[in-house]
């Protein structure tokens, strides 16, 4: 199998929007009516190592008055702490921001900001599938409340788009790992199969084994919690156990 390269980062999902050809792609997937925006227009500000030391999936640039923020939910399993994590982001994006374009927060004059846009690209499955979710309904039943944020839900993108190719790439990855487990076969096969489907075929023939490693250091992650949430689990089961013998001693 070889030894794979500890220090990769990025997800298939930030790398392969790194390429500004690609992220121009993907802006105009979300806005379709800015037909004069091109690849000059794009400033990639995606923050580096904010919340996680594990792998990035998180993106974020600007596009004139606007703030884009998109975080890929990888997971199977659906956490709306995804929402929390998408806030954090942004605040220490405006707070980067303000240092970038020198503007003092205690000072009379009113700061300028970008408007912000926050997206989630789940690959999962989900019995429902809203178009948006928010802080307030998630966490605080709907209450006012000081602080909302609304996330709008990307599932499987329009038809041919960018975002699309993305989510067809993933789910191919899942299939084959299913078939291959995690294992560089499983994710060779997967970039076939898409290459065959033109699926992201132009970024996957020029950086195949980038991915292959990309891929492989993810299961590794993955795989290491895994083996963490089942030993916390197992303790939890030894701990009641423990109790119980106690309280019938």
């Amino acid at each position: 199998e070889g030894i794979m390269k500890r220090t990769i980062k990025d997800s298939v999902f930030t790398d392969l929007f790194q390429d500004k050809k690609y992220l121009l792609q993907l802006y105009k997937a979300l806005h379709p009516e800015d037909t004069d925006v091109t690849e000059n227009d794009l400033n990639d500000i995606t923050i580096k190592n904010v919340l996680t030391d594990n792998i990035y999936n998180d993106l974020g640039f600007t596009v004139g008055d606007k703030l884009m923020i998109l975080v890929e939910a990888q997971s199977s399993v659906w956490t709306v702490n995804i929402i929390v994590r998408a806030l954090m982001y942004l605040v220490q994006t405006w707070h980067d921001y303000f240092e970038r374009t020198k503007q003092n927060l205690y000072k009379s004059k009113k700061v300028q900001m970008p408007i912000p846009e926050v997206y989630v690209i789940f690959t999962g499955e989900r019995k429902t599938r809203p178009s948006e979710i928010s802080l307030s309904q998630e966490f605080f039943n709907g209450k006012e409340c000081a602080v909302d944020v609304k996330v709008k839900m990307i599932y499987d993108g329009k038809e041919g788009d960018i975002i699309n190719q993305y989510v067809i790439f993933t789910k191919v990855c899942n299939e084959q790992m299913k078939k291959y487990g995690r294992t560089r076969k499983a994710v060779t096969e997967a970039i076939r199969i898409c290459k065959d489907r033109n699926v992201l075929r132009e970024y996957l023939s020029s950086k195949e084994s980038e991915v292959v490693d990309i891929m492989m250091v993810l299961y590794d992650e993955e795989e290491i919690m895994r083996s963490y949430v089942e030993s916390e689990r197992y303790d939890a089961q030894q701990e009641a156990r423990y109790d119980e013998k106690v309280e019938t001693a």
